[in-house]
């Protein structure tokens, strides 16, 4: 049984990925000395009553640093990786929640929420492809931090309701959607906005399909990072979003890109698989007719 020859580029799109979710930790982590903010996730703010703001800004910012450098350099990536997705999830994705309940339908701190759970999904699924956790640790915890499968699928799921979130906004904030489009490029700004918007949301429901989530994973990985160079690339200082914006993409193209890759390479582990019980199964099938 043949698999998409397109599979066979899965481990070189696992590790494109991970260097861009890598790269995108170091100049995130960077920015929340810049902003003084946690900007990783988009998390609400600090309250002002509560003294230590910015001792948690620059301590959290030399932590997604040091996730950034241990994935690049597949040392303790995966407890690192992992870690991250924890800090995310309460941090940013929690904090966030509250705000969406009582937000109206679809608005900005949509987006937020939706960032915040594309980390913490993608962290997951990047730790998946790393190194597994050896040594003197418990073997509770060894079991978990070594999981492969439930991870990938979190960044799956998480990206793929980002993307699905993010084309709708698409269309409900159109007239703003397309004030994002450089004057330089080609053809009708709002056309173009529309045909991202129905992108992202076919590439989200992608996601969800088994058979073709390998592929939803590199179109989106590809769209996204294309919008790196064409987007916020010449929005760059325009605004403290934008500026964030840039390696937000960055991480979210190397997530797609990861959990592309992950998929495929599970998927050709399962043809041959069936490749081989297949004779088998003839036998089998041949031996009991008679």
């Amino acid at each position: 049984m043949s698999v998409p020859n397109w599979n066979v580029a899965g481990d070189r799109l696992i590790a494109i990925g991970r260097t861009f979710f890598g790269l995108a930790l170091l100049g995130l982590g960077a920015e929340h000395f810049v902003f003084r903010e946690f900007v990783t996730g988009r998390a609400p703010a600090w309250s002002q009553s509560v003294e230590g703001g910015l001792f948690w800004v620059y301590g959290s910012g030399v932590f997604v640093m040091l996730v950034g450098a241990a994935i690049l350099t597949r040392r303790w990536g995966r407890p690192a990786a992992l870690a991250l997705g924890v800090l995310v999830f309460t941090w940013s994705l929690l904090r966030q929640l509250p705000i969406v309940a009582a937000d109206a339908l679809f608005a900005g701190s949509w987006t937020s929420a939706g960032k915040a759970l594309t980390f913490f999904g993608g962290s997951f699924a990047i730790a998946a492809t790393l190194p597994p956790v050896q040594g003197a640790t418990t073997a509770v915890w060894r079991r978990f931090a070594n999981s492969t499968d439930p991870f990938v699928r979190s960044g799956q799921y998480c990206l793929g309701s980002f993307l699905i979130l993010a084309g709708v906004q698409h269309f409900k904030y159109l007239a703003f959607v397309a004030t994002l489009m450089p004057s330089w490029f080609p053809g009708n700004a709002i056309w173009w906005s529309q045909f991202a918007g129905v992108a992202l949301f076919a590439c989200g429901v992608g996601l969800f399909i088994s058979r073709i989530a390998p592929l939803a994973g590199l179109l989106a990985g590809l769209m996204i990072f294309s919008w790196v160079w064409i987007v916020h690339l010449p929005r760059l200082h325009t605004s403290v979003s934008d500026d964030i914006a840039i390696f937000e993409a960055l991480a979210f193209s190397g997530v797609a890109f990861v959990v592309a890759g992950a998929l495929a390479a599970r998927g050709r582990a399962g043809a041959r698989v069936r490749a081989k019980t297949a004779p088998i199964l003839k036998r089998a099938a041949a031996g009991g007719s008679g």
